[in-house]
């Protein structure tokens, strides 16, 4: 056994998502993504003397909406604090948060690696405001600051250490985008910075119940960053400890080009931020009809969802992963079934040719050019025996795309590709093609039942697709055994 197999990794979690609010969690500067350089900002932004901060109304129902569906309480009487430290890009000095008293204690999310189910535990879920960003490689060898995020507001999200491998990290990260996207309340773009992870890593001997000393790896804001971040971290702390050295509770920055991590400070443990109340701001005192009616309010979640699929429309587990990873495509989805209910059929063309389409070119499912009630007529035509499943994937939809105004039956006419139910067309497809092969037909006859294919291709090809198939099938099987 491995050295490295002697060991356990633990992980926690701190994800930090960016709300979809329209201003700043304490002022009303607009807190959309981009922009010019420092164009999003004001006094109260830049932490001017004599400003003061006002509440976000909907950051506070968001930080509920979330907690509810984590299953937390709801701390019906929370308050903010100031974390005092200095960055270049904190134009005030320090952080408005909630430290002793969060909004949302507790909770779980569930998530599945590897066909297993487990619950990571919530240890609680606070609000606060973003920091800007520092550029450091626009203009060696100077640094710019952009204070458009300064203030932006967050909810951070803290697990308990319950996490093992990078493969739950990434199942766990990705649940908890679902979820926020489920619930309106954060678009969870990791590219755009919208969600953020530190994670913190420890490794302790296989069997033991003691918790080795964790190290940080800040602002990691990609799923593939992530896994090799934690990898490499691990590998660093089994080595120092067997080398008879001893981790040290640090900070850690990701290096994704040289794939390793590095020391950007000591650990901060909560005294180093000298927390005190924030002066300026009250505490936030709810009741419990307030929360009642975000709880009424809330959307479907994508476990729910997720159940629906395959109880009302006895979709796959596979078909109902892959449909509700996405809020968009769950409610593309509905909507496809809606024009055309046949669930499964509905399923099959988003996952199998929408989605694959759309990716490749680069644009949202809404944006396919077929539109929802096109592709319900499609899919008709298809159930209704119409057209066969592989002529009006392999042919009619492609021409349907270039011609995406056009109805599919008008056009499948004009290509000549509805089927044909005629019985002495049928009949005479098929006794043509039982002449053209009589050694095969000798072979059928004999217990080769197979070659029944055979023939229905060959059918296929002399009517051009037209032959309708439950009929060919069944004239086939009649004149093959007559």
């Amino acid at each position: 056994m491995s050295v490295y197999d002697q060991y356990e990794t633990v992980i926690g979690l701190e994800i930090h998502v960016q709300l979809a609010t329209q201003s700043k969690a304490f002022c009303g500067d607009d807190a959309s993504f981009g922009g010019e350089p420092n164009t999003h900002i004001s006094t109260i932004s830049l932490g001017h003397p004599g400003t003061l901060p006002r509440l976000n109304k909907k950051q506070v129902a968001y930080a509920v909406r979330l907690g509810l569906a984590l299953e937390s309480e709801i701390n019906l009487h929370s308050a903010f604090d100031r974390k005092n430290y200095f960055y270049a890009d904190l134009p005030k000095g320090y952080q408005i948060t909630q430290d002793r008293s969060p909004i949302c204690i507790g909770g779980q999310l569930k998530i599945m690696v590897d066909d297993r189910e487990k619950a990571v535990r919530i240890h609680h879920v606070h609000m606060e405001e973003d920091a800007g960003k520092s550029m450091h490689d626009s203009d060696d060898p100077y640094s710019y600051i952009d204070l458009n995020r300064a203030g932006v507001p967050l909810l951070e999200i803290v697990s308990e250490p319950d996490l093992r491998s990078a493969e739950e990290v990434d199942a766990y990260m990705s649940a908890m985008r679902q979820l926020v996207q489920y619930l309106g309340i954060s678009d969870g773009n990791m590219q755009e910075g919208s969600m953020r992870c530190d994670c913190n890593v420890s490794v302790r001997p296989k069997g033991s119940d003691q918790l080795g000393e964790r190290c940080e790896i800040k602002n990691l804001n990609s799923m593939r960053y992530a896994r090799r971040a934690i990898a490499f971290e691990v590998k660093r702390q089994i080595d120092l400890i067997e080398s008879g050295g001893r981790v040290s509770q640090q900070t850690l920055n990701f290096d994704p080009v040289t794939g390793e991590t590095s020391p950007l400070r000591d650990k901060e443990d909560a005294h180093d931020y000298r927390y005190f109340p924030e002066p300026d701001l009250p505490p936030i005192i709810l009741d419990e009809s307030y929360v009642q009616k975000i709880r009424e309010d809330q959307p479907a979640l994508p476990w729910e969802l997720y159940a629906r699929l395959q109880e009302e429309f006895d979709l796959s587990d596979y078909d109902a992963t892959l449909l509700t990873a996405e809020l968009s495509t769950a409610q593309y989805f509905l909507q496809l079934n809606a024009a055309s209910p046949h669930p499964k059929a509905a399923a099959n063309l988003i996952i199998n040719k929408l989605l694959p389409y759309c990716q490749e070119e680069n644009i949202e499912l809404t944006e396919f050019p077929v539109g929802i009630a096109g592709l319900g007529k499609f899919i008709q035509l298809i159930e209704d025996g119409q057209v066969s499943n592989t002529i009006a994937y392999q042919t009619l939809l492609p021409e349907l795309i270039e011609q995406p105004g056009t109805e599919p039956l008008e056009l499948a006419k004009k290509m000549q590709l509805i089927q044909n139910k005629d019985e002495d067309f049928l009949t005479q497809l098929v006794e043509e093609v039982i002449a053209a092969n009589p050694e095969k037909v000798k072979i059928y006859r004999g217990g080769k039942k197979g070659l029944l294919g055979f023939f229905m291709g060959e059918v296929m090809k002399r009517s051009k697709g037209q032959a309708e198939p439950k009929a060919t099938n069944a004239l086939l099987r009649e004149k093959l055994e007559a």
